[in-house]
This record gives structure tokens, C-alpha cells and sequence, in this order.
């Protein structure tokens, strides 16, 4: 199978959605008693700063704060709010059955890529486990609600080639190569942001030109595609089957940086047993006093002064600054309306995960105008071009098949089940799962509430500041630019760097500007190394 056409199908990976089970212990984790009563709220003597939200951004921020205080003996103290009672955010994984001996399931964020290298660098430094996904989703189709479009199947030599020639048949050789050559040089881009020549940016407008993104930020995926000479029915379909699955959005929606980093999946891999433990491992390493089970309520100015008061469910306390790691509209926390004002409302795509075991190894080809016997691919990703020509929209936005279920020897029932993750706009039913599947004995489904998973991402302009005022910054303001576990680790570097910049005159890498704010004339960080990484590194 050709690159390109590999792209939707590893992209199905990079989901965001909410945990059925939490299926680990954070013993190093303060209890929310340990947080000042009401009656205690004058300032300490070691300056202090709150992260609230403890995802990827959140866990980062504490992380990278650390690294500061390793190097150049920062003195601070970190405190990590969090109202749930679990690190992650919506990167973690449930088991089957409840059965911690079974693989477990991702059910967060699945997938990072070789160009995600904060992910992979932690993974290295933390010494997790990765699994690679190349070669779990082989074979795919593409569905409008009434046929398939378009099956990819892989496996054998012969089979490759003609997957190759069937795509090659309905798009034609140039889509896929300028599709496939603009996410090469969007990533090519991107990675610049790890270089020790990275901007340090409060703008993310400026960043945009910086990095020469305006039009990507500007354009819808298809307008932008188009405009390149790209064809409408490979972005109306391949391309659209990867934002879908990715953000839930179609291509004449959703902007075009985010439709590029759909198809950015070179090197998928994953934490084998679940990402969520990146996040823990670096608030572990970071000494930070994380507070689980703790609503943050309101961040207020303390009066004739520059520091911030942290109202929780648990108390107060004062700070030499605050960083908000969470969307500020989902976290319902007062914050001066001056600043308020500043974070327009940042709409969710809401989504329904349902997972089942079934003792089937596919789904019912019937259901999909198939002929008894025929194969049904294992991962189906959908578009909505169907609707465009007068049809239904799909039913579901992705089925996927995740392989059998490794059960232990001895196991009271050892016949084969394979595990499968559906998303859909609604909550489905029983009845439909048996059209689908055919048969529902045999089956166990779990449906999730609605989630809010996926930012709304249309062209825009317009982003939230990154510094709302002196000592309060947001790290997702990079939400409505790119959205991702990764973006956020990035995300919150800059925040990190910002803000000891501004507060104690030494950023991460020291009291060193980046080149692109102090010119050429000062010397540059040690970046040479194509395995250096900014914050880990310098």
C-alpha cells in the first residue's frame, strides 16, 4: 500500500475521547487535604505557581518547570489542580471485562508519530514500552452511508500492488503525491519547533507567519487542497475519511493545518500500556504536589499586588503565577472578567465511543450491501460526500476492528473475541449493533455519555492570548491552532519559558533568549544534533 493511502488508515488512531475504567494508582499524589483552609492564605516564602488541569498539558508544564529548577536552581514550588480523579486527561484506556490480565484498550489520544518528539523522547527517557501500529490496520474501507467508495486491502506483495492501482485508478497519480508532499513539508516545519532556534511566541497569529502557516490556518482543508490542484474527490474522500476519524470534522470545515496533521501518521506508535502513563511519569518526575479530586473555582488577583489567589474545593492559596492547562469554558472557573473576555468560547465536537467484544471477526456485510461471505474490511472510516450527492449521511463516523482479545490459558472461556471501537454523532442501540453485527449473543457493549472530544476547528485568524495578564498564562490558546496530546506538550513549553522569563529571569534553557527574538549576533543553544530536543535538551 502506498504512503498516502496508508495515511487514513493509521490516522483512525489519534482519537480523543473518556475513560470507562481507571486502571492505575497514583500513590505519590497528594490528597486534597494537604491544600491551605480558607483562614490560610498569606504567602510563603518559596515562590509557588498552580498548573490547573493535569492532561498533557498540565503534566508537562509541571515537567518542564522541573527541568528549570534541575538546571539553573530555580527556586519554586509546583501545585497541580485536578478535578478528576485520574492524570491524563483524554489520553487513557480501559480493559476488557474489568480484566487487568487482558491488553487494555486506548481510549484517549492512541497514536503518537515519529515527529511527536516529546512523546517519543519521554517514552525513551521513562522507559515505556511501545507498540508499533503500522501493521495492525491492514485492511480499509471507505463508506458514504450507502457503498463503499473505496476498499484498501494489504497483506500480500500482489495485494499491495493493487490496492496501489486501485487508488491510483480513482484519484490519479498527482493527488496523492501533492497531498503527500505538502504534509512533508508542513512536518519538515514543525519540527523546527524542537530546534534551538525556536520561536518563544505569546501570538500564535505571529506564529502562524512565522512558521509560514497563515494560509493552512486561513483556508478550509479542501479550499486549501484545491488551490494546489489538488482534486475534489481525493479530498472529499481520503482526505476527509482522515479528518473525520481524527476530529470528527469535514474537510469544507475544518482548517487546513488540522487536515494536514490527519494525514501525518509516519510511524505510529503508542505506549503498549497506555499513553496516560507519559503524563504520570512526568508529574512523578517532576516533584510537582498534584491534587486529585480538587475543582479549582476561581483564580482572583490578590488586591495591590501582582500575585493570584487559587480558590479550590479544598482551600486557597496564593501564587507567583498560574498556568490555566485546561479549556477555560469546560472548567466553569471565575476569572477576572477583564481577562474572561479575552477566551472566546471554543465550541467541542461531541462524540459517543461504544466498545464491544463479539465473538464475530467482522461486521455483517449485509449491512453494507454485501454479498453473504464477502469480506468486510476491519476498519471503516466514513465521508460525507454521500449527503453531497442526495444520500444519508453514515451512521457511524468510524468501525474498527483491534485485533483478538489474548486471553490467559485456563480461562474459564477460551473461544476467540475481538475487540471493536465504535464512533458515532448519536448513542447507539442494541437493534442497530445487531444490523451491523448481525447477531448480538455473544457480544458485550459498553456506550460511553456524550463527549465533548475534539475542538471545533474552522478557519481562523483569531486566537486566545497565551498571556492573559503578568503571571497568568493559557497554555490552550494552542487548541483552536493545532490539537493534539503532543501540540500541548509543545504548547506548554513555551508557556513554561514565557512565564520564567517573566517571572524569575530564567527561561527552560537559561536566561537566553531564542535566536529568533535576540538576532543573529548571540550565540546560539547546543542544537546541532539531529536528536536534539528543546527542553530536554539544552
Amino acid at each position: 500500500m502506498s504512503l498516502l493511502t496508508k495515511l487514513a488508515v493509521y490516522s483512525l488512531l489519534a482519537t480523543s475521547v473518556t475513560c470507562l475504567q481507571l486502571p492505575f494508582k497514583l500513590p505519590f499524589f497528594k490528597s486534597k487535604e494537604d491544600v491551605l483552609t480558607d483562614n490560610q492564605v498569606a504567602p510563603e516564602v518559596t515562590p509557588r505557581i498552580a498548573i490547573v488541569g493535569a492532561g498533557a498539558a498540565g503534566s508537562s508544564a509541571a515537567f518542564w518547570i522541573s527541568k528549570a529548577k534541575e538546571r539553573f536552581g530555580i527556586d519554586v514550588e509546583i501545585d497541580v489542580y485536578e478535578r478528576a480523579s485520574y492524570v491524563g486527561g483524554r489520553s487513557t484506556i480501559v480493559y476488557p471485562y474489568n480484566d487487568t490480565t487482558l491488553a487494555p484498550m486506548e481510549l484517549g489520544a492512541s497514536i503518537f508519530v515519529d515527529a511527536n518528539k516529546n512523546l517519543m523522547r519521554a517514552a525513551k527517557e521513562f522507559n515505556l514500552t511501545l507498540k508499533n501500529f503500522i501493521d495492525e490496520y491492514s485492511d480499509t474501507g471507505i463508506w458514504d452511508g450507502q457503498k463503499f467508495n473505496i476498499m484498501l486491502d494489504e497483506g500480500t506483495y500482489s495485494k499491495s500492488w493493487w490496492t496501489t492501482l486501485k487508488v491510483l485508478w480513482r484519484y490519479g497519480y498527482s493527488a496523492p503525491m501533492k497531498t503527500q508532499s505538502i504534509v512533508k513539508n508542513m512536518i519538515a516545519d514543525y519540527v523546527s519547533l524542537y530546534t534551538a532556534a525556536s520561536p518563544r511566541w505569546d501570538d500564535i497569529a505571529d506564529l502562524a507567519e512565522k512558521m509560514n502557516w497563515t494560509d493552512f490556518v486561513n483556508s478550509t482543508t479542501l479550499e486549501y487542497l484545491s488551490s494546489r490542484g489538488i482534486s475534489e474527490k481525493w479530498s472529499r474522500e481520503m482526505v476527509e475519511a482522515a479528518t473525520r476519524v481524527n476530529y470528527g470534522q469535514d474537510v469544507d470545515k475544518i482548517q487546513a493545518l488540522e487536515g494536514a496533521c490527519s494525514l501525518a501518521a509516519t510511524g505510529a506508535s503508542g505506549v503498549r500500556d497506555g499513553n496516560f502513563l507519559i503524563f504520570e511519569n512526568f508529574l512523578n518526575h517532576s516533584g510537582a504536589n498534584v491534587y486529585l479530586n480538587t475543582e479549582v473555582r476561581d483564580i482572583l488577583r490578590v488586591p495591590a499586588s501582582s500575585r493570584w489567589i487559587v480558590h479550590s474545593s479544598s482551600g486557597s492559596k496564593i501564587y507567583k503565577a498560574v498556568i490555566l492547562a485546561a479549556p477555560f469554558h469546560q472548567t466553569n472557573i471565575t476569572v477576572p472578567s477583564d481577562l474572561a473576555e479575552l477566551i472566546p468560547p471554543q465550541p467541542y465536537v461531541h462524540l459517543h465511543v461504544t466498545l464491544l467484544t463479539t465473538r464475530s471477526e467482522s461486521t455483517n456485510p449485509a449491512y453494507f450491501g454485501l454479498s453473504p461471505g464477502e469480506k468486510v474490511p476491519k476498519v471503516i472510516l466514513t465521508t460525507y460526500e454521500g449527503v453531497r450527492a442526495g444520500g444519508v449521511e453514515p451512521e457511524f463516523n468510524s468501525i474498527s476492528v483491534h485485533g483478538q482479545i489474548q486471553k490467559v490459558p485456563g480461562s474459564e472461556d477460551e473461544g476467540p473475541e475481538w475487540k471493536v471501537k465504535i464512533f458515532s454523532k448519536e448513542r447507539v442501540s442494541d437493534e442497530w449493533l445487531e444490523k451491523v453485527f448481525g447477531r448480538l449473543d455473544g457480544y458485550t457493549a459498553k456506550s460511553l455519555p456524550q463527549w465533548d472530544a475534539y475542538p471545533v476547528l474552522p478557519p481562523t485568524s483569531k486566537f486566545p492570548p497565551v498571556r492573559l495578564d503578568q503571571g497568568f498564562y493559557y497554555v490552550n490558546a494552542f487548541e483552536p491552532f493545532i490539537s493534539t496530546m503532543e501540540t500541548e506538550t509543545v504548547a506548554s513549553r513555551n508557556v513554561v519559558d514565557l512565564l520564567l522569563h517573566a517571572e524569575f529571569g530564567s527561561g527552560l534553557c537559561g536566561s537566553q533568549l531564542s535566536g529568533t527574538e535576540t538576532g543573529e549576533g548571540d550565540t546560539p543553544r547546543d542544537g546541532g544534533s539531529e536528536d536534539f530536543v528543546l527542553g530536554w535538551d539544552c
